[in-house]
């Protein structure tokens, strides 16, 4: 059975816990069912700092900030942990949906995954908050009525990394690439852009995932290739793992550079400054890129266990934000009748939230704002904890992503 937990949440709450008595001022919310949002992610495997466990402390704050408690809405919260294994993804996502009464479920972190759940709510006319599954097919060809896709995906961060790379000279590229729905799309998105920007791909190597650790072999075709850049189309500790052993192996000693697509704060602190140095990246949220984001993450960090918020959590609290405000506008009946409904409805209304500011989200589910280029700071530049980036680059909110003319999907209107 794939390992699951309950957590009762109430938006006025003080803290996620697990039960939580309901005070007097709450008891207009035990007169209808509370929204139940389940937090379907990497608690054990090699994507677990990036996701996890401060994915579901950044849906809690969501919950904590807007505190729907004057309009007597409760909000319960289920985690669980899907192995990055589809199947057992999708038995507990049709559990909580058919026995728990699972209204939404977000987070998701691996796009095979992503694509099971978005069949599933639609099906049961649930909705998916999307916030770190990558695959830019969510919102083009296999987009859905109840699936909207926060964050960033792969058009965005081979928009944001290719084509500045490309543009500093780095227009040879060798790719190191998770053999999944993810690294397949990441592959076919910075191909593109990096032979469109006048560069080329000269080779790549698909690595079986989820369980490999030693990449050897793949290093040494990237060695061979004598490419200027070296793409990693991986995440988690398959990245930390993967750019240890490339300094190991000396790949960036004749001028090569690594390219981290994509690659998270989280990484950073595991790989430290020394290891790290130079590295090219792109996130659309950094704790230290203005004061709003300074603001939220020193809401959150009671929260985090030291383990500070990378992109995807701060997609999964903004995109709970957004969820919750919708439910508030239709009500709780309205919003649990029909998913497809609360999307239209989330669509319907702008976004705004410490994270990202003002924002949009598209006919076709994208969720749009800006995204940022990064280079990793050398461990002299480094002020404090977590201080590891230096902006390179901006790009709007209407450049970031895939023109909605061009992703192919049937919901958009012509």
């Amino acid at each position: 059975m794939p390992h699951a937990k309950r957590r009762h949440f109430l938006a006025g709450g003080a803290a996620l816990l697990a039960p939580l008595a309901l005070p007097a001022r709450h008891t207009r919310a035990q007169s209808q069912a509370p929204i139940r949002i389940g937090v379907l992610a990497d608690f054990s495997g090699p994507y677990r700092d990036t996701s996890g466990p401060t994915a579901l402390a950044c849906a809690a704050q969501a919950a904590r900030d807007l505190d729907l408690s004057a309009r007597g809405i409760a909000v319960e919260m289920l985690q669980g942990d899907h192995q990055n294994k589809p199947d057992v993804a999708l038995a507990m996502a049709r559990q909580w949906i058919d026995q728990g009464g699972v209204d939404m479920i977000c987070e998701v972190n691996n796009s095979a995954i992503a694509f099971a759940i978005a069949g599933l709510v639609q099906e049961k006319n649930k909705v998916q908050v999307n916030t770190g599954a990558l695959s830019a097919a969510l919102t083009g060809e296999r987009c859905s009525a109840n699936t909207v896709h926060w964050t960033a995906d792969t058009w965005m961060l081979a928009n944001t990394v290719g084509r500045a790379t490309v543009r500093n000279g780095g227009d040879s590229w060798f790719l190191i690439v998770a053999d999944y729905a993810f690294g397949h799309q990441m592959e076919r998105d910075l191909r593109r852009f990096v032979e469109n920007s006048g560069g080329q791909v000269t080779g790549s190597a698909r690595f079986p995932f989820p369980g490999t650790t030693d990449f050897a072999s793949y290093l040494v075709q990237a060695q061979r290739s004598r490419a200027k850049v070296v793409g990693l189309l991986m995440a988690g500790t398959d990245m930390v793992n993967c750019i240890k052993q490339a300094r190991e192996f000396g790949v960036t000693q004749r001028g090569t550079r690594l390219a981290g697509t994509p690659m998270f704060v989280t990484d950073i602190h595991s790989l430290g400054l020394e290891t790290a140095q130079g590295l090219l990246l792109s996130e659309a949220f950094y704790w230290d890129l203005n004061d709003r984001t300074r603001r939220f993450t020193e809401r959150v960090k009671p929260h985090v266990g030291g383990n500070w918020p990378n992109q995807e959590h701060a997609g999964t609290y903004s995109g709970v934000l957004h969820y919750l405000k919708a439910v508030s506008d239709m009500g709780v009946a309205a919003a649990r009748a029909s998913g497809a409904d609360l999307v239209n409805r989330m669509k319907a209304m702008p976004t705004d939230d410490d994270c990202f500011g003002p924002g949009t989200l598209r006919q076709d589910g994208r969720k749009l704002h800006p995204s940022y280029l990064f280079e990793v700071k050398a461990p002299g530049e480094s002020r404090g904890p977590w201080d590891y980036y230096k902006l390179q680059g901006t790009v709007s909110a209407e450049e970031a992503f895939r023109p909605l003319s061009e992703g192919g999907c049937p919901l958009v209107k012509r």
